[in-house]
C-alpha cells in the first residue's frame, strides 16, 4: 500500500503562506486603512485584523502543517479568508466516526457548544474521494470579553497507507453577510487537496 509523503492544496493568487501576524500582516492593514478615511471602515478594518491575528496565533498554537490567507481590500470592504491543514489521529481503539468528529470539530470555542446552523455531512474531493465534511458559524474569543463570529469549514483526509490518521482542512473567514460565496470558496479550495508519494505522484481518491 503506497503511504502519503506530503500534500498539497492550492489556495487562490492573492493568497499569501504565512503565519499573518507579523510584518506582512501589518503591511497589509496599513495598506487597507490608507484606503479610507471613514471612521467605521477604519474601525472595522482594525476589528478585522485583530480577528486575523488571533486565528493564525490559535493556528500555531494548535500544530497547524500549513497556513495561508488572504487580506484583500475591495470596493465593497475588506475581506478576510485562512485555509489551515492539521494532523489528527485517532486514538487507540476509537472509530472516527461523524458522531467522534462531530464532538471534536465545530464547537465554538467560546463557548464549547455547536453553532446553531452547524452542518454535518459528506463531501467529494476529487484526489481524495468522500470524506467527512462540518460547517458552521463558530464563536472564538479575541479577548478576554470579546467574541468573533467565524464561518468555518473543516474537511476530514484520510492519510493513504494509515489506519488512524487524518488531515484537517479547515478554512475560516468573519465575512459573514458572504456566507454562500464564502462557503463557495472554501468547497474550491479544500476540492484542490490531494496526497503526494514518495516518487511525487498524485495517490489515487478512495473509491
Amino acid at each position: 500500500m503506497t503511504v502519503a509523503e506530503r500534500f498539497l492544496l492550492n489556495v487562490p493568487d492573492l493568497w499569501t503562506e504565512l503565519d499573518l501576524s507579523g510584518e506582512t500582516m501589518a503591511a497589509a492593514r496599513s495598506a487597507a486603512l490608507a484606503r479610507t478615511d471613514n471612521p467605521r471602515e477604519r474601525a472595522q478594518i482594525n476589528d478585522l485584523f485583530r480577528q486575523g491575528r488571533e486565528i493564525s496565533r490559535a493556528a500555531r498554537n494548535h500544530g497547524a502543517l500549513f497556513a495561508s490567507g488572504t487580506a484583500s481590500m475591495y470596493d465593497e470592504g475588506l475581506f478576510l479568508a485562512y485555509a489551515m491543514v492539521f494532523a489528527v489521529t485517532t486514538p487507540e481503539g476509537l472509530e472516527l466516526t461523524l458522531p467522534v468528529i462531530s464532538a471534536q470539530l465545530g464547537v465554538s470555542s467560546a463557548n464549547g457548544k455547536a453553532p446553531a446552523d452547524r452542518v454535518i455531512g459528506a463531501a467529494k474531493v476529487p484526489h481524495v474521494g468522500t470524506v467527512a465534511r462540518i460547517t458552521g458559524t463558530e464563536e472564538t474569543p479575541i479577548t478576554a470579553d470579546i467574541n468573533v463570529k467565524l464561518l468555518t469549514m473543516h474537511t476530514m483526509m484520510p492519510v493513504p497507507g494509515t489506519a488512524r490518521d487524518f488531515l484537517v482542512v479547515t478554512c475560516a473567514s468573519p465575512n459573514l453577510p458572504l456566507k454562500d460565496e464564502v462557503y463557495d470558496l472554501f468547497d474550491a479550495v479544500t476540492g484542490t487537496f490531494r496526497f503526494v508519494s514518495a516518487e511525487g505522484g498524485v495517490l489515487p481518491a478512495k473509491v
